[in-house]
C-alpha cells in the first residue's frame, strides 16, 4: 500500500542522496550487504532482548535499503541482478527480524509457549505474498499492492519494538492484514489470469528469440574471417 502511494515521493526525495553517495565510490550492492548486516544485528538484538537497540537497528538498516536503488539509478548501475540480489536479502533480513522476535518469545518466562509460533506464522504468509509478485511477474501480470506489504510490516515490527506492550497485539495484526494481503493478490492474478494471453506462449517466443540470438552470435563468430596482420 504505502510502496505503490509514496514510492514516486520518495523516489524524487532521495534522488539527490544517490547522486552525493554516487561520488563516495560505494555501489549498490555495498550499500545491500550494508543494510543485510545491520539487519542481522537487529534479530540478534532483539533475540537478546534489547528491543530499543534493535528498534535503533531497524532504522538503520532500511536507510541503505531506500538509498540503494537511488545509488542505482544515479551511477547508472541498475540491473536485473541488483534488483535480484536486493530482493533476495529484503527476505532474509525479514527472517531475522521475525527469527529474532520469536527467540525473544521463546526466552521470556512468562510468554506463552505458543507465542513463538506467531512470528513463524508471520514469516510463512509473508513468504506467499511475496512468492505470489513473483510468480505473477514472471507470467506477465501485476500482482502489486495489498494491505500489508513489506514496508507496512517493516513500520509495524517497528513500532512494536518501541511500544513493548504493543508488539503481541501488532503482531496478530500484522498476521491477519498479511492474510489479507495473500487474498487480495491471488484474486488480483486469477482475475487477471482470466483475460491475460496465454503466458506460456509469450514464455516459449522469448526462451526462441534468445535460442535465435545465441545461433546468430555463433554463426557470425564462426564465418568471421579473421584480419591479417601486416
Amino acid at each position: 500500500m504505502f510502496d505503490g502511494t509514496f514510492r514516486k515521493p520518495v523516489d524524487a526525495a532521495v534522488k539527490p542522496i544517490g547522486q552525493a553517495l554516487r561520488r563516495t565510490g560505494l555501489s549498490p550492492d555495498h550499500l545491500t550487504i550494508i543494510g543485510l548486516l545491520v539487519g542481522i544485528g537487529a534479530g540478534v538484538a532483539i533475540g537478546a532482548g534489547r528491543l530499543w537497540i534493535g528498534a535503533a537497528l531497524v532504522v538503520l538498516a532500511a536507510l541503505p535499503d531506500l538509498l540503494d536503488g537511488a545509488l542505482a539509478k544515479a551511477s547508472g548501475l541498475s540491473s536485473q541482478r541488483g534488483a535480484f540480489f536486493d530482493s533476495t536479502v529484503d527476505r532474509v533480513t525479514d527472517m531475522f527480524l521475525l527469527g529474532g522476535i520469536a527467540w525473544y518469545f521463546a526466552v521470556d518466562p512468562d510468554a506463552a509457549a505458543e507465542l513463538p509460533l506467531l512470528p513463524f506464522a508471520i514469516a510463512g504468509v509473508s513468504s506467499l505474498v511475496s512468492y505470489q509478485r513473483a510468480k505473477a511477474e514472471s507470467l506477465g501480470i501485476d500482482a502489486k499492492g495489498g494491505l500489508m506489504e513489506r514496508a507496512e510490516r517493516i513500520i509495524a515490527i517497528l513500532i512494536g519494538l518501541v511500544i513493548n506492550v504493543l508488539l503481541v497485539p501488532i503482531l496478530w495484526l500484522m498476521l491477519a492484514l498479511t492474510t489479507i494481503t495473500a487474498m487480495q493478490r491471488f484474486w488480483k492474478v486469477w482475475t487477471q489470469a482470466a483475460v491475460a494471453p496465454v503466458a506460456q506462449e509469450r514464455i516459449e517466443m522469448r526462451r526462441s528469440r534468445r535460442a535465435s540470438r545465441r545461433v546468430a552470435r555463433t554463426e557470425r563468430r564462426r564465418t568471421s574471417v579473421p584480419r591479417r596482420r601486416p
